[in-house]
């Protein structure tokens, strides 16, 4: 049974440490994404700021790219939709 306990907390200290390093990894995206956008004269700063700032919460509420394209408006899979079996 010990180890198993110790088996759980190393599972858990490598969760968190994922976790923290994909915090840390979303600062330095945004940077970089901001100052790309901002060094090629596309967008003002504020602008760029406002732009990440809005994509960011989309991203937040679960907005997902992935996911659209897939579903229908009545959540049935549209790939193959005409093919039965």
């Amino acid at each position: 049974m010990e180890h198993l306990t110790i088996s759980l907390w190393a599972l858990v200290l490598l969760v968190a440490v994922a976790l923290a390093f994909d915090f840390m990894n979303g600062f330095h995206d945004a940077a970089n994404s901001i100052s790309t956008i901002v060094a090629t004269g596309a967008l003002t700063p504020k602008q760029a700021v406002i732009f990440a700032a809005a994509f960011n919460f989309a991203a937040l509420s679960g907005c997902s790219s992935s996911r659209s394209p897939r579903r229908s408006a009545r959540g049935r899979s549209t790939r193959n939709s005409s093919i039965t079996s």
